[in-house]
């Protein structure tokens, strides 16, 4: 458990949004920390968050303690973008880790319960990616082994990640326990999942 590293991408300008997602808050905590939150529960250590549209102010306002910020300037790239900024960082400050397990900030419904369940099943495979199956398609949260590092600084635009997960079924295992994947995009998005949890 205790090399892997954990990548929360929050760099996004929330153009959809209209506002700063990260800092939308849900029973008064932000969109952001309710995420970090989660992962502290599973993680201790080698938690980090690309941040790159506003990141000064997510920053500042970030109430979750010991995580490292990785600064993302080509955030208008997309997702890809924030993927490579965090592999580069690895590789600058010569950290080595067995996997990558990488989250969205706007996912608040996925469950502590279900990260453990991917993390088993990757100690369990350390040489596949272990990925959400949302019934239709395969996504985030995943984790992706080491030997994918160097071809991930490839990847290209928001749907970078999901198209190298699809050239790789054949490496794919997902968990069995399933969660609550609704992401938040929209303010239409926020009232109906707050409407949700009432």
């Amino acid at each position: 458990m205790k090399n892997i590293a954990i990548l929360v991408l929050a760099a996004g300008k929330s153009s959809r949004m209209k506002r700063i997602k990260q800092l939308e808050k849900i029973n008064n905590k932000t969109l952001l920390d309710i995420t970090l939150e989660k992962v502290k529960e599973v993680f201790f250590e080698n938690i980090f968050c690309v941040v790159g549209a506003n990141a000064d102010k997510i920053k500042a306002e970030i109430a979750t303690k010991n995580i490292q910020f990785i600064d993302n300037p080509n955030f208008r790239n997309g997702l890809s973008a924030s993927i490579i900024s965090g592999i580069n960082y690895f590789n600058e400050h010569k950290l080595n880790f067995d996997g990558l397990f990488i989250l969205l900030a706007d996912q608040p419904a996925v469950e502590t319960r279900y990260l453990r369940s991917m993390l088993d099943l990757f100690q369990e495979n350390k040489t596949k990616i272990i990925a959400s199956n949302y019934g239709n398609k395969l996504g985030v949260p995943v984790i992706f082994p080491k030997k994918h590092f160097s071809e991930l600084l490839l990847i290209l635009g928001d749907k970078g990640a999901k198209e190298f997960i699809h050239q790789r079924k054949n490496e794919i295992l997902s968990p069995k326990l399933t969660t609550n994947f609704f992401d938040i995009d929209t303010q239409e998005d926020l009232k109906h999942y707050k409407n949700s949890i009432l």
